[in-house]
């Protein structure tokens, strides 16, 4: 196939590697440069959020995603308990970890180390509980005359730090009141 593969790379690899095709009509020649990464693990490129906010009982994923090579080993704290996989908390490969059914009893300070051959590093965030969004009036269907105007309802509660949106679609494409205000008309109450 035309393939060169280099097993268990080391320094010594790295330089102008030339590719040289030949036939009874000639030569072509193509070059490419081969560098060789390794680093410790860094933050400084990527930390971890400094707040991550989960709503009651729903599921949170707090990324871990540092510059190292070769690719790091991950391990979670919460404070200064060490985190493993279990029922509710996963620590996925990438080096995120993920909670659901969040608690009061989840927040806290989380803590990503990350580790190879190069050296070591960790950063941290805190996770916050928020009350979870529901909507608590949903729209209904409506039979209205051609010609007349028909009024929608929705109405959610939410958590009171938080700010909330509501987005209108219709028939999964998003309604732009801007764009279509002589036909759409969007009452907030506060």
């Amino acid at each position: 196939k035309g393939e060169l593969r280099i097993q268990s790379l080391n320094f010594d690899d790295a330089g102008m590697y030339q590719c040289i095709a030949e036939n009874t009509h000639g030569i072509i020649y193509a070059n490419a440069e081969l560098k060789i990464v390794a680093s410790p693990p860094t933050f400084e490129l990527n930390p971890m959020k400094k707040k991550i906010l989960a709503a009651k009982g729903g599921r949170v994923i707090i990324e871990c995603k540092p510059k190292a090579a070769p690719k790091p080993k991950f391990s979670w704290s919460k404070g200064t308990e060490l985190l493993v996989n279990g029922s509710r908390i996963r620590i996925w490969d990438d080096g995120s970890l993920e909670i659901i059914n969040i608690t009061k009893l989840d927040e806290g300070r989380y803590t990503c180390f990350a580790e190879n051959n190069r050296g070591k590093a960790n950063s941290t965030g805190v996770l916050e509980m928020t009350e979870a969004t529901r909507i608590t009036l949903a729209p209904l269907n409506v039979d209205v005359t051609v010609g007349e105007n028909a009024t929608m309802q929705c109405i959610a509660s939410h958590d009171p730090t938080l700010d909330l949106t509501f987005i209108w679609s219709l028939n999964g494409f998003v309604i732009d009141f801007e764009k279509e205000h002589e036909h759409y008309e969007r009452n907030v109450m506060v």
